[in-house]
């Protein structure tokens, strides 16, 4: 048993007699064993047997999305909300494919899902037959691994695997591929428990003490440090030792897009996101640290810019379970393989041991200097694309004083776009796994069933979807799915009638030639809401913001807010693409 790995538990089956099932039964009573309550899919014909046995199961629910991208994104929103493994089960060939972007958003953003997919029989594999699609070698780059069961003894034991591959180390998706016919063989089935033993799969969770007092030692030493954390400090439940460590050496927190509520927007410490939409303050702490103590995260071009300019003279401290991220995107001089929260625990402890003491007074002043005076200057600066027209900025900072005031626990989920990046700048979120968004594949159509999976999975919490008018399309068959299981969500559509981000490049950098990204055509979305039973309401001014917002707020059903902003608002600042960071466009140069 690998001792670094937190589950103690070796594989088992229970002691009870086995049971004479179908293989589709035995996958049904599997997956109750593994604790699963919901399954988010579509049925078919290769996916039949499956359904039929889960027709029969007292366990667990089944949610039947419009379309089989949108349970994935249901299943990822539930898992991101959760922390748990989301499941799908879809049939085979357009079925198994249309999983195929969801699979890829999961992936990148390190979401464990399990997805269950119908395939043609066995004898019929390779023959070109109806509906088949070879979905495990088409997903191969996508998933932590895939499974193709052509033998019936291997099915529940693969089925377990699956479960702790997708939700140890890295989390991330893992495919079961089942043919039609290897779910109607019969088997004697006994639940499988425990860790299973995978000689191939063996992630690292402690980390190198040499590493852990090394990287304490320039911590301490340090006078221009940054924590630069990421989504693995949510997926390992380390927003406790991420605040600790802050405040023990005083260091301020850049939260990458993935980390948004793993550290407090409002603590003195927080910088909030860095990268090509991030703050003047933030980009300048990352890019003139003398120490960056990154967690969790993998140097995206989003964050760095010009990765060869990224602070080129800064001492990096690099901390992620997943040996392949480290040394990537960017050198570390201190590589730490394993858990995050393991791993700063230790650093907390050699530091306090150490009796180290905060040397960052002088920086924390300069930080905040050009924070005060970024503050000042955008006040005098920002240019309004049209004076009547709703500014975003003040759409969703009064949304945010309105949800804090309700005092309820609140999810959002935002689509991709300008709309992700407003919300993201305006919204104050304060705890993990309540802000959810396709980071790293940038999915527009994700937000609305991450909604519904974040709604199912979080009963008693106000989930609120911040979309825009290109992202809502993308997915928007699944308000009925929302509306027939009653889930009360709410969407704040921002619609200015084009693909908003790729447009405002057009403006910059293609001297306005709007190239097929204005959205002219759009529908009625009040009218759209109302078709699929939800409540629409729709605002064009300003003083409409506040009522619009509480009636919102108050619907005890779906709705849905239509807010009209000018078709050439802007998100800034920004970074130009492919330069440093110190290269950016905000309200003066426009």
């Amino acid at each position: 048993m690998d001792e670094n790995d937190p589950t103690d538990a070796e594989v088992q089956c229970d002691c009870a007699p086995t049971v004479q099932l179908t293989g589709a039964q035995a996958v049904i009573a599997q997956l109750e064993a593994e604790g699963v309550e919901v399954i988010f899919g579509y049925p078919g014909a290769q996916a039949i047997k499956l359904y039929d046995a889960l027709h029969d199961s007292k366990k667990i629910r089944h949610i039947l999305t419009r379309h089989e991208q949108g349970a994935v994104h249901v299943a990822d929103g539930y898992a991101r909300s959760s922390g748990r493994v989301g499941v799908v089960l879809v049939t085979s060939g357009p079925g198994a494919t249309n999983t195929v972007t969801g699979i890829a958003t999961a992936y990148m953003d390190s979401i464990p899902l399990v997805v269950i997919t119908g395939q043609v029989p066995t004898t019929a594999i390779g023959t070109d037959a109806f509906q088949e699609s070879d979905i495990t070698t088409i997903t191969l780059p996508i998933t932590k691994h895939s499974y193709l069961i052509k033998d019936i003894a291997e099915l529940i034991l693969s089925l377990h695997e699956a479960f702790y591959i997708a939700s140890s180390g890295r989390p991330g998706p893992v495919l079961i591929d089942i043919p039609s016919n290897v779910a109607a063989e019969m088997i004697h089935y006994v639940p499988i428990t425990g860790k299973p033993s995978i000689s191939s799969y063996r992630p690292t969770y402690k980390g190198n003490a040499r590493q852990i007092r090394e990287a304490a030692a320039l911590i301490g030493k340090a006078k221009r440090p940054v924590l630069y954390v990421g989504g693995g400090v949510v997926a390992s439940g380390a927003t406790s030792e991420l605040a600790q460590l802050a405040q023990l050496m005083q260091i301020p927190v850049a939260t990458t897009l993935m980390a948004k509520g793993a550290f407090d927007p409002q603590d003195v410490l927080a910088l909030g996101q860095p990268g090509m939409h991030g703050r003047h303050h933030v980009n300048h702490a990352l890019a003139h640290s003398d120490l960056l103590i990154a967690v969790g995260t993998r140097f995206s071009d989003r964050v760095t810019g010009n990765a060869r300019a990224f602070a080129p003279d800064t001492k990096v401290i690099h901390i992620d379970i997943d040996p392949a991220e480290i040394g990537k995107n960017h050198v570390a001089h201190v590589p730490i393989v394993g858990d995050a929260r393991g791993i700063l625990a230790g650093i907390i402890a050699n530091l306090q041991q150490s009796q180290a003491m905060p040397r960052t007074q002088v920086w924390l002043q300069e930080i905040a200097a050009i924070a005060a005076a970024e503050r000042s200057a955008q006040g005098g600066n920002r240019e309004v694309a049209d004076e009547g027209a709703i500014q975003p900025y003040e759409l969703l900072s009064a949304l945010n004083t309105l949800l804090i005031q309700t005092g309820r626990d609140v999810i959002v989920t935002t689509d991709v776009g300008q709309h992700q990046m407003w919300a993201s700048q305006y919204l104050d979120i304060a705890e993990p796994r309540h802000f959810i968004s396709s980071g790293g594949l940038g999915t527009m159509g994700f937000g609305l069933p991450a909604a519904l999976g974040a709604q199912i999975a979080n009963p008693g919490s106000l989930v609120i979807c911040v979309s825009g008018d290109g992202s809502i399309q993308m997915n928007s068959q699944e308000m009925a799915t929302c509306a027939v299981n009653s889930l009360p969500i709410k969407v704040v559509l921002l619609n200015n009638n084009s693909l908003g981000m790729v447009r405002q490049w057009q403006q910059l950098f293609c001297d306005r030639r709007y190239a097929c990204t204005l959205l002219e055509d759009n529908p009625d979305f009040v009218k759209l809401a109302e078709a699929y039973s939800w409540k629409g309401y729709r605002i064009t001014r300003s003083t409409e913001i506040g009522r619009a917002l509480e009636w919102l707020i108050s619907q005890s059903m779906p709705a849905l807010l239509d807010v009209r902003i000018a078709t050439e608002e802007l998100v800034l600042p920004m970074v130009v693409p492919g330069e440093a960071l110190g290269r950016v466009i905000d309200w003066g140069d426009v």
